[in-house]
């Protein structure tokens, strides 16, 4: 699949943009957006690797979360070098709320927890590459080729998560209809949070309160 194909994909997806007023948000928030990245990057590498501790996976899988926690720990290391260009130090900064909110979606009891804990990571890397996708219009160079550079990675990240979500659904049983319920449950708590007022402007906040 081509990165436009992707794109119109993980819109569909998701089922609702990033509103305008964030992208506008952005241009002048640039060092939280920048700092809260790097966050984002070094805590989806956790997660990866935190998932083949957690459960007893296929080997196709456990390699391909591998593959993904040293790929975004190199995104890390890539945010850190364009904040050292543009002079912004990396400063300790809150979490937003986003992912806290999708985490308290997730089902307590296995095998849901596993299948929807999937589904939060392939929403989340949704929603940061329709992100980087919108940033591309209201950003300037250098940052503007940075966020382009990264749409194929997390396109592609979106798709393995989900692909691992629904293979192992079908590998414990879980029906297709229980997938798609939990699947919408979680990605409305995607939509309200993205479209929430925050209280602070951070890469997968709301609108920021105070603008």
């Amino acid at each position: 699949m081509d990165l436009t194909a992707a794109l119109a994909e993980i819109d569909d997806f998701l089922g609702c943009p990033t509103p305008d007023a964030w992208l506008e948000q952005a241009r002048t928030h640039l060092p939280e957006l920048l700092i809260d990245h790097a966050n984002c990057e070094k805590k989806a590498a956790s997660t990866a690797l935190g998932l083949t501790y957690r459960y007893q996976l296929p080997v196709a899988a456990l390699q391909s979360l591998s593959k993904l926690g040293r790929e975004e720990l190199r995104h890390f290391e890539q945010v850190l070098a364009v904040m050292g260009d543009l002079a912004i130090d990396y400063v300790p900064l809150s979490a937003s709320g986003y992912a806290r909110q999708l985490r308290a979606a997730v089902s307590t009891a296995e095998p849901l927890r596993l299948v929807d804990t999937l589904l939060v990571c392939a929403i989340v890397e949704a929603r940061s590459c329709e992100r980087f996708s919108r940033l591309l219009d209201v950003l300037d160079d250098p940052l503007r080729g940075f966020y382009a550079k990264l749409l194929s990675s997390e396109a592609r990240h979106y798709r393995l998560y989900l692909d691992l979500a629904q293979s192992q659904a079908r590998r414990l049983g879980v029906t297709q209809a229980v997938f798609d319920t939990r699947l919408e449950a979680l990605l409305a708590v995607d939509r309200d949070a993205v479209n929430s007022v925050s209280a602070d402007f951070r890469f997968h906040s709301g609108v920021c309160r105070s603008r």
